[in-house]
């Protein structure tokens, strides 16, 4: 199987990339950012780094004129950032992702196509209630929530009339995130523990009691590649689905912080808020039904104190 993914640049599209060949899910795999995205590792001569303006239709017609088997679209203005900019946030979240796959449809139909999308479709609403994907009506209250949306929705028709075989997998924070700060405006959950692993100070913008939907990098990557392997019956018409995780509130990542790598570890975390991260964060459902995920066969997280473990040997 030759897998495109877009936004592969990213660290979900690193990690995705990696698991895509050590699962041997794919035999090759195209790899386009903006920039030029690294190679995994362990790769050969079977991985082609491409950078690519996706907000440009020759750039995606020469991408899917590599006759990929399977798409994974990642890229995208992530959730402060398109807060911030919304010319940037629809150009990139809506119009790149709609283009590509116009496409898709018209030059690899049926092809699959996984999206994708956030937590952050929900609102204020689902806050109030442990949110699923048929009981609580979407109404995000952000840009980035929003932009999703509207994509999943096209994916949804696109995949009821068989021009695609889409799959929108809604991501829980992935936490522990390596490298630099992104613009998400859940950026901190990584960073109250990334920095001071590394001996760095890092900034706690939101109260500590409130609940954030979580996944680990290890099993997003595990559960990104199922998503490629489900059967489309099995999704039918509705192709929204909500990854497993756990919910777990600011103070708890601390403690457990501590429990791993010691108090001086954890005292290195000041709380100074900002209220845009706190109001975008509180706009999102903290718990969920994943009953729909697991009958899929999507697997359940490993928790804190293991992704943790898992994020300082790695570091290593």
């Amino acid at each position: 199987m030759k897998v495109l993914i877009t936004g592969a640049g990213g660290f979900v599209g690193r990690i995705l990339a990696t698991n895509l060949l050590s699962t041997q899910t794919a035999t090759s795999l195209i790899l386009a950012d903006v920039t030029t995205p690294p190679k995994p590792s362990a790769s050969k001569d079977n991985v082609q780094c491409i950078a690519a303006d996706l907000t440009s239709l020759s750039a995606c017609e020469a991408l899917i004129a590599q006759a990929p088997d399977a798409v994974y679209i990642l890229h995208g203005i992530m959730s402060s950032g398109s807060e911030t900019n919304l010319d940037l946030g629809l150009a990139v979240n809506f119009e790149s992702v709609r283009q590509l796959l116009d496409v898709i449809r018209t030059k690899r139909p049926g092809i699959k196509v996984v999206f994708t999308s956030s937590c952050a479709v929900f609102g204020q609403k689902a806050v109030r209630n442990v949110a699923t994907e048929t009981d609580v009506v979407p109404m995000p209250e952000s840009s980035y929530g929003t932009q999703k949306l509207m994509i999943e929705f096209l994916l949804n028709d696109y995949s009821r009339r068989g021009l695609i075989d889409g799959r929108a997998v809604r991501l829980p924070t992935v936490f522990v995130r390596a490298g630099a700060p992104t613009a998400a405006a859940s950026s901190f959950v990584s960073g109250i523990v990334r920095e001071p692993v590394h001996g760095q100070e890092s900034v706690l913008p939101v109260d500590p009691s409130i609940g954030i939907w979580l996944t680990s990098p290890r099993t997003l990557a595990t559960n990104l590649v199922h998503a490629i392997k489900v059967p489309a019956e099995k999704f039918g018409h509705f192709r929204q689905v909500l990854l497993p995780g756990y919910t777990a509130t600011s103070g708890e990542i601390l403690e457990a912080l501590e429990e791993v790598a010691g108090k001086e570890t954890r005292d290195l975390v000041r709380e100074e808020r900002d209220k845009t991260t706190q109001r975008i964060v509180l706009s999102w459902p903290a718990k969920y039904d994943t009953g729909r995920a697991k009958e899929l066969g999507f697997s359940d997280d490993v928790g804190l104190e293991q992704t943790i473990r898992d994020f300082i040997e790695g570091e290593k």
